[in-house]
This record gives structure tokens, C-alpha cells and sequence, in this order.
């Protein structure tokens, strides 16, 4: 009985003291600060009557904590979130994918395309419009997959950094994206797409739940394959230490191949939830995600030096840094300030882990030390020999 509650307090006391506790309580704290500093505000609001009629009244909520903002902002954290659960598995393995924004927005386009051949322009409906949107999906998917897959080959076949890699596949992604569509924006989607993406499940008007939905999925399934599968494993071995994970006998090239791979999914994934949401698909969509996906990856707990992340960490992260933008916006400060204040986020939470990786291998070496002196004195001779 016992030893179980010493099992039960060890974690509980894992589970509040975890990093991820720490960004729920960061999240909490700048939540409550921000509506408490953006007040509240009254606004006219229609309502429709018993009789059907319409009324104009006003009510008066937080500027923050309001139905459309707090919808606004879950919509664009799973946006984040997802592709940051993709990239969280690229940084664990010791890498980087500067180009997860481009092949967002390309998966979008080529998917767009399709779509836009089976939408109402064609006047097509029933079948063929439930059949042309499960296409457009599969080929946002498919292409977004494969920038991922050529991401993970150049940088096994080339034996280049992933930095330079993907630096280079963030330009080409970018520009066939434009070079296919001439910078216009594709729309006029099959309705069954935006239909189910935009529902609001029975839960109220105006709520469109199933982008946090696929966010929540996503962040089970990343779990589940990091911590629960071989490949997983392997995925932290590789980031860790790549020679021995060589030595080991695993594939390294071939694990290396399959995060790149996961990134691109997830950042097909996104982009399919984004057509749905908004009907249509430019370009320049998705510029600047890098550094946010990068950041929620970071602030959520991966480590730049391989080896460490989680997927619950990289949407806490996104969470996070979603909440920075939207008080920005909330509080009337210039939206100019939201990089700076992502780029020191970024920074600070680098600063952090390289502390607490120096920290810990501190205590290695010092108990290294201790075992041996203990060692040293139980060989001792006694004083009687």
C-alpha cells in the first residue's frame, strides 16, 4: 500500500512540476492579466424574438473572453498547432524545416485547384461534389507529403544541413505556389468541404469546433507515435545521438526521411482545415508561420539540440504564442511588436533549455563522481588486515 502511494505522490509530483504544467500556468496567468487590462466593452447585438422578429440590444462582455474572439483564436492556434506538432518531431531528430509555411500554402493551392474544378463553377452537386472535395483533400495531402519527403531526401542525400535544405525549399515551395496561380486567389469550392470544416456540430451558431477538433486528434495521434511506438523511439534516439543510433543498427536515413515526411502531413493537414474555413486559397498563404511554428515548437519544450519534445508541449506552445498575438490585437497595441516579442520568446526559451541542459549534466557528473568515490571507499582495506 505503500510503495503504491509513493508510486501515485512521485507522479503527481512529475506531472506539477512538468514543463507542460508550467505553460498551462503561464497560458492561465497572461489569460487573466489581459482580460483584466482590456476591460470590458458594450456593443449591439441582433437577437431574434419569439415571434421571429429581430431586435437590436446591447450587451457588454470582456474584449478578450467573447464568443468570437475566443473562436477566432482557437481557429488559428490549430492552424499552428498542427504543423508545430509535425516540426516538434523534425526538432527532436536533431533538425529543422524552415519551409513548413511554403509547403502550406502550395499543398493549398494544388489542392485549391482541384477543388475549384469540381465547385459550383463546374455545377456539379450530390456525388460529384462529396467525390471532389475528398479529392482535393487527398492532393493537398499528397503533395504536402511529398515536399516533406524531398525535404528529408535532400538532407540525407545531399548530406547538407537541414537549415540550408529547407532555407532553399521554403524559396522553391514559395514560388512554384506562385508561378502556378499568377497570385490570384482560387475559391468557388465544393460545398460539402466547407460545409462539414465550418460546421458547428450542434453546438451553437457561430462556432466552428472542427479545427480544434483535428488539433486535439492530431496532438493524441503525435503522443501516441512519439512515446508509445518503436519508431517514436527511434526518433528520439537519432536526435540524441545520431552515431549511436547508427551503431545500433538503425536506420537513421530512413527515420531522418520519415519526420520530414510527418511535417509536411501535418502541414497538409492545416492547410485542408484552412480552405475549408476561408473558401479559398492565395499564394502568399501561410507567410511568416515558420517562425511561429518554430517558436510553439520551442516554447512548448523541443530542444534545438535533439532528443526532446512532445506533442502536447508543441500545442501548449502554440497556445501560447497565439495568446501573445491575439493580446496584441486585444489591448490596440501595434501589431508590429508581435514579432519582437515571439522572436525574445524564442530566445529566452533556448536560453532556458541550454541552463537546464547544462544543470542536469552537472548532476550527472556529480553523482558520476560520488559513485565512484563510494566505490573508492567500499575496496578500502580495513585498519585489522
Amino acid at each position: 500500500m505503500g510503495s503504491s502511494q509513493s508510486i501515485v505522490r512521485n507522479v503527481g509530483k512529475k506531472v506539477v512540476t512538468s514543463q507542460q504544467m508550467g505553460l498551462i500556468a503561464v497560458i492561465v496567468l497572461l489569460t487573466t492579466v489581459v482580460a483584466i487590462v482590456a476591460g470590458n466593452e458594450t456593443r449591439p447585438v441582433r437577437t431574434q424574438q419569439a415571434d421571429g422578429t429581430w431586435l437590436k440590444v446591447d450587451q457588454t462582455h470582456n474584449r478578450l473572453l467573447n464568443a468570437d474572439v475566443l473562436v477566432n483564436y482557437a481557429k488559428d492556434t490549430s492552424f499552428i498547432a498542427i504543423m508545430a506538432i509535425g516540426a516538434t518531431a523534425v526538432i527532436i531528430s536533431l533538425g529543422i524545416d524552415l519551409s513548413v509555411g511554403s509547403i502550406y500554402a502550395l499543398a493549398g493551392v494544388v489542392g485549391a485547384m482541384v477543388l475549384r474544378h469540381y465547385g459550383p463553377v463546374s455545377g456539379t452537386s450530390g456525388g460529384m461534389a462529396v467525390l471532389g472535395a475528398l479529392a482535393g483533400v487527398a492532393v493537398s495531402l499528397a503533395v504536402a507529403v511529398a515536399c516533406g519527403l524531398i525535404n528529408g531526401v535532400a538532407v540525407v542525400g545531399l548530406r547538407v544541413h537541414p537549415f540550408i535544405i529547407t532555407l532553399g525549399t521554403m524559396l522553391i515551395f514559395r514560388g512554384i505556389a506562385f508561378v502556378s496561380t499568377k497570385g490570384i486567389s482560387i475559391g468557388e469550392f465544393p460545398v460539402p468541404l466547407t460545409e462539414v470544416i465550418k460546421s458547428d456540430l450542434g453546438l451553437g451558431v457561430g462556432l466552428q469546433p472542427v479545427p480544434l477538433l483535428v488539433m486535439l486528434a492530431m496532438a493524441a495521434l503525435g503522443t501516441v507515435y512519439l512515446w508509445a511506438t518503436v519508431a517514436g523511439r527511434h526518433v528520439y534516439a537519432v536526435g540524441g545521438n545520431i552515431e549511436a543510433a547508427r551503431f545500433s543498427g538503425l536506420p537513421t536515413g530512413r527515420i531522418l526521411i520519415s519526420v520530414y515526411a510527418l511535417a509536411g502531413l501535418c502541414a497538409g493537414v492545416s492547410t485542408v482545415l484552412a480552405n475549408g474555413i476561408y473558401g479559398a486559397a492565395a499564394c502568399n498563404r501561410g507567410e511568416g508561420y515558420e517562425l511561429n511554428v518554430i517558436a510553439a515548437s520551442v516554447v512548448g519544450g523541443a530542444s534545438l539540440t535533439g532528443g526532446r519534445g512532445t506533442a502536447i508541449g508543441a500545442v501548449l506552445g502554440a497556445m501560447l504564442i497565439q495568446l501573445i498575438e491575439q493580446s496584441i490585437i486585444t489591448l490596440g497595441i501595434d501589431q508590429n511588436y508581435n514579432r519582437i516579442v515571439i522572436g525574445l520568446a524564442i530566445v529566452l526559451a533556448v536560453v532556458i533549455d541550454q541552463v537546464s541542459t547544462r544543470m542536469t549534466a552537472s548532476r550527472l557528473a556529480m553523482a558520476a563522481r560520488q559513485d565512484r568515490g563510494e566505490t573508492h571507499v567500499a575496496i578500502q582495506p580495513s585498519q585489522g588486515d
